[in-house]
């Protein structure tokens, strides 16, 4: 072979190599915000969030935000605007997570008491 088919191989070559590595690179920039939140309880008081904990149970981040954007302050704006209704989250999100959890015999969040996540 000559060396131009060669070198036209070995660039096919790491042409090939670097898009395998895009997905793996994508994975690792992604944002995951921060480990714990404060969120606005409104009237109960505020509701300190172990964000990196319920990422690691439920792996799926549409999961809880199927309603509302992953960015600082989008509960309060989605709710602001309407799009989303007062306690819409918790309750449908939520505590029903953390009920299916309880009846599966896993360790679960609280599912009735206000006090156990407002502060």
């Amino acid at each position: 072979m000559n060396k131009k088919v060669i070198a036209t191989c070995l660039a096919a070559c790491f042409i090939v190599a670097g898009l395998s590595l895009i997905p793996v690179s994508g994975i690792m920039a992604q944002d995951n915000g921060r480990p714990e939140l404060i969120l606005n309880g409104r009237s109960k008081g505020p509701v300190p969030f172990k964000h990196q904990l319920h990422q690691t149970i439920v792996k799926d981040c549409a999961v809880c935000h199927k309603d509302f954007e992953k960015k600082t302050g989008a509960l309060d704006e989605a709710k602001n605007a309407g799009t989303l209704k007062a306690k819409q989250v918790m309750t449908k999100t939520c505590i029903a997570c953390h009920k299916a959890k309880k009846n599966a015999g896993e360790k679960s969040g609280p599912t009735s008491s206000c006090s156990a996540c407002h502060s």
